[in-house]
């Protein structure tokens, strides 16, 4: 049974993997044995990850590539396919958040979070698709939010590109799936990165900031979580131990979703 989570042989591209869960994912798919091939919009982020995940034993591959522009991504595929093969395993995991209210977000702002967010992994599985489908095979996993189930203030542009995602990944399942492909997604709770820490940070008082003391009340397991807590779901998925789950959203939150909340004292 475990063999049927090894990834030894498989080619895994994770978009924007210079960092953060992006970064945990591909380790963790690495460590699984597939050959980790990732991309960022700067040569400088692209090398210094890749000399990070070569230290970590990774066998890791990077590439320049702006996951909005459809002819940069057909030749960041064309290029690892006649490399490396054929890609197996595709993690739409390049994103960014713009905490604007409404009525001071412009519409510039609100496309480039759905460009990045939702049209992105539009144009990444596109191109990888045709691969998988010659190959009768392939897994595909989309990095979702809680975000993709609830709203809040500040991120409407953020919550309409992840809850779009959601959709995306269950009607590319249904197109995809009598090929052999898996097309589900990973909805992270809020996860302790580099990028959150300003908001786990404690005050001049000594007190937790208000936003972390927030995030603890409304999860179950009290904590943020870690980057490595993504590593056994997303193994899971690209993985032969999923090859029945299709259309599915995982949401790795400690149970933020399932929760109402303490009552008030």
């Amino acid at each position: 049974m475990i063999n049927n989570f090894s990834l030894e042989g498989k080619i895994a591209l994770v978009t924007g993997g210079t960092y953060g869960i992006g970064m945990g994912m591909a380790t963790a798919l690495g460590k699984a044995g597939a050959k980790v091939i990732f991309n960022a919009r700067k040569a400088d982020a692209v090398k210094a990850a890749e000399s990070e995940y070569r230290a970590n034993g990774v066998d890791a591959y990077g590439y320049v590539c702006d996951v909005t522009k459809e002819d940069q991504v057909v030749a960041m595929v064309k290029d690892v396919e006649a490399k490396h093969g054929t890609i197996d395993i595709l993690v739409n995991n390049a994103g960014i958040i713009k905490r604007i209210p409404v009525i001071e977000m412009s519409v510039e702002d609100f496309k480039e979070v759905i460009d990045i967010d939702l049209v992105g992994p539009f144009i990444v599985s596109k191109a990888v698709a045709p691969g998988m489908i010659a190959k009768k095979a392939g897994k595909i996993i989309n990095i979702c939010s809680m975000m993709s189930e609830l709203g809040r203030e500040t991120v409407s542009a953020y919550a309409a590109a992840k809850g779009g995602l959601k959709m995306l990944t269950k009607n590319l399942a249904c197109e995809f799936g009598e090929h052999n492909i898996q097309v589900n997604g990973i909805g992270p709770g809020y996860i302790a990165t580099p990028q959150t820490a300003p908001l786990r940070q404690k005050q001049a008082d000594g007190s937790p900031h208000p936003f972390d003391s927030f995030i603890i009340s409304k999860t179950p397991a009290a904590r943020w979580g870690n980057p490595e807590d993504l590593s056994g779901p997303v193994v899971f998925l690209a993985s032969g131990a999923s090859d029945f789950v299709n259309g599915h959203i995982l949401y790795v939150d400690g149970g933020i979703l399932a929760y109402i909340g303490k009552q008030p004292k």
